[in-house]
């Protein structure tokens, strides 16, 4: 773990050198944070690109983090040097000044840091030499990313093919997943490496978005409450727990320590709080988000003119800076993209002013957006008629749209509504030193621009769906949650300060918010919850695949999430179809062959050589869920096995 934590200081520090170029005036923790984010995202390109010269190793991990770690470089020059310098003093000045605001501001990053660590521990549970989740959504996610993972690490996969459909691109925005392969090649542990990103990505969201929050509105307090917005996110679910625990015998400490359901999602909720549902599972959103608010800062700073003064070659420069890392994202998340190009086609026709910056950003987003996407889209077995059709509704089943909203969001849509009125009424200071002080008052269009584009991704949201799955329309949604939570969080700051009742009414307002999602990750963090992925022969059967047979090989297993094929590193010829299908895959067609060669029919044996298959396990999964022809296997030779988990060689005894 040592080397690793060495190659992301590396690393960060090379982020911290682009964020120089294009972020002025920042404080040390957002350079920092943001630092990282960005010098994650540049090595893991530039060491994805080496595979296609040289094998997956530490030499190209080096070489890749110094490379990427040569933007640091630029902190020699006067000017940056300057900036720095002048918010690394600021922020040692405040270290060694302590008031009860810097206590409080400590005790808050403090907070959500043992949040993060206790939440994301239950991600990956290693115990008994079998691997669990504690986490209540993950059960099918996490094998997914291990596949990914040890596909990188095992079975050098490069370039990469779909871990759950051999012969098919892989096109899931795998970035994360890479990096995670990488500190594994240095030495960490899997889940090690798994805990170790996904806090330290989710720490820089909370200060990434805090300082967006903060410079939208203006209020140091909103920057906050809008990071509270984001990780307890939820509806009224919290009204379904106290009617649990009035209608229960147990106590309110008892029934808070044994939680008998998650509050923002199940049968009752869709929409989910975003540790729960979203950054335990979908580590490339954890990674694409605080991505793509760095460029949504950015194009907010085009958007409000905030560098009228700036020299126009350093504005070019910094867009086009900008737009290199927007194009990185369809290795990232795909989904972020697509919200960024929304939100610069909302925000552009009223920057006019900054028309030859525009072009720079969207000239530099393009080349490698474009070149990427095209490499994934090649041999890509994904329909992409699958990703577009019109669907009513999100995921509301037909219930009333209004109340459906109401149920999963509570009272944040007409909050977060208020919240844009009152800033518009507002003239809010720019100078990157806001207080919580109310402005003049006036009239801005500008905070009704900023909102359209959030505005739009809702409202389109429910009328079509963009995956094959509708409930996948959460990837854009969850940004016009984040884009609109500075206005719910400045609107509960404003309510606050009209009087002691209205103080009342903003902490009623704030608990309403939050009470559902805290509830459930509540009840992920404090370990209320364990369930099996993978059983210990599985894991002891996988290693002995990976240590015994060639990288290349290709493995058939039943078409379920947990077969023991994820951890061997192996391409398989298919897994799981709510994977598959989720990913605009026609798996049907050779989900009947894999059922055919499974019941030994007579095509069975030119099915194997059909789809190239080495080696097929006959573990409980598929004696569960498929028709097992046991003679037709006797004929082959018993490769390995654990238990009542076992793997057979394709060529004759």
């Amino acid at each position: 773990m040592i080397l690793s934590l060495i190659l992301l200081l590396f690393v960060t520090a090379g982020g911290i050198g682009v964020t120089l170029l294009f972020a002025g005036r920042k404080t040390l923790i957002w350079r920092i944070s943001a630092g990282y984010i960005v010098g994650s995202c540049i090595f893991g390109a530039i060491c994805f690109a080496g595979t296609f010269l040289v094998s997956f190793g530490w030499p190209l991990i080096v070489v890749s983090g110094l490379l990427a770690a040569s933007p640091a470089l630029l902190v020699r020059n006067k000017e940056l040097h300057e900036t720095f310098a002048r918010e690394y003093f600021k922020a040692k000045g405040r270290i060694e000044g302590f008031t009860s605001g810097r206590v409080v501001n400590l005790l808050f990053y403090l907070f959500f840091l043992i949040l993060f660590a206790a939440f994301f521990d239950r991600a990956m549970i290693l115990e008994a030499g079998a691997i669990f989740t504690g986490a209540s959504n993950n059960l099918g996610d996490l094998p997914f990313h291990l596949g990914a993972i040890y596909s990188f690490t095992d079975g050098a996969n490069f370039p990469p093919i779909n871990p759950s459909f051999a012969g098919a691109k892989f096109t899931y925005p795998f970035l994360a997943d890479f990096l995670t392969a990488t500190l594994v090649k240095l030495g960490a542990s899997v889940q090690g490496a798994m805990l170790l990103e996904n806090v330290s990505w989710a720490f820089a969201l909370l200060v990434i978005l805090e300082t967006f929050a903060r410079e939208i509105t203006g209020s140091k307090t909103a920057g906050k409450i809008a990071v509270a917005l984001l990780f307890f996110s939820g509806g009224l679910g919290f009204v379904w727990f106290l009617r649990d625990y009035w209608n229960g015998a147990q106590g309110l400490f008892e029934i808070l320590w044994n939680l008998p359901m998650d509050y923002t999602i199940g049968d009752k909720f869709r929409w989910g709080n975003s540790l729960v549902v979203l950054f335990i599972t979908q580590r490339s959103l954890l990674l694409g988000m605080p991505l793509a608010l760095i460029v949504m800062q950015y194009l907010w700073r085009l958007l409000s003119d905030d560098q009228a003064a700036d020299d126009n070659r350093v504005v070019l420069k910094a867009s086009a800076t900008v737009g290199i890392l927007a194009g990185l994202l369809p290795l990232v998340h795909a989904h972020s993209l697509f919200v960024l190009f929304v939100v610069s086609a909302f925000f552009f026709p009223f920057s006019y002013r900054r028309f030859n910056a525009w072009i720079a950003f969207g000239i530099a987003t393009a080349i490698p957006a474009l070149t990427i996407v095209f490499w994934m889209m090649s041999g890509s077995a994904s329909g992409a008629g699958s990703f577009f059709a019109w669907h009513f509704g999100f995921d509301s089943r037909g219930s009333n749209i209004l109340y459906f909203w109401l149920k999963n969001t509570g009272i944040f849509i007409p909050v977060a509504l208020f919240g844009v009125y009152l800033l518009s009424r507002m003239v809010v200071p720019k100078d990157g030193e806001q207080s919580d002080e109310d402005s003049e008052e006036g009239f801005s269009l500008l905070y009704l621009v900023y909102a359209a584009p959030f505005v739009f991704l809702f409202v389109v949201s429910n009328l079509a769906k963009f995956a094959p799955w509708e409930w996948d329309n959460i990837k854009i949604l969850i940004y016009a949650f984040v884009g609109m939570s500075p206005f719910a969080a400045y609107a509960i700051v404003r309510v606050w300060r009209m009087g002691v009742i209205f103080k009342v009414a903003a902490s009623g307002g704030l608990l309403i918010l939050l009470a559902s999602g805290a509830l459930d990750v509540w009840r992920t963090a404090s370990q209320q919850m364990k369930y099996g992925v993978f059983e210990k022969d599985a894991v002891a059967l996988a290693e002995a695949i990976r240590d015994r047979t060639d990288e290349h090989s290709i493995i058939l297993n039943a078409p379920t999430y947990n077969t023991a094929a994820v951890l061997t590193g192996r391409i398989s010829a298919m897994r799981y179809v709510g994977h598959l299908s989720s990913h605009g895959i026609d798996y049907r067609g050779r989900e009947e062959d894999l059922r055919r060669i499974y019941s030994g029919e007579a095509t069975a044996d030119l099915l194997i050589k059909k789809y190239g298959i080495d080696y097929i396990l006959v573990t409980p999964r598929e004696t569960l869920e498929l028709d097992v022809n046991q003679d037709f296997f006797n004929r082959y030779e018993l490769f390995a096995e654990s238990g009542a988990y076992r793997v057979y060689r394709t060529g004759r005894k």
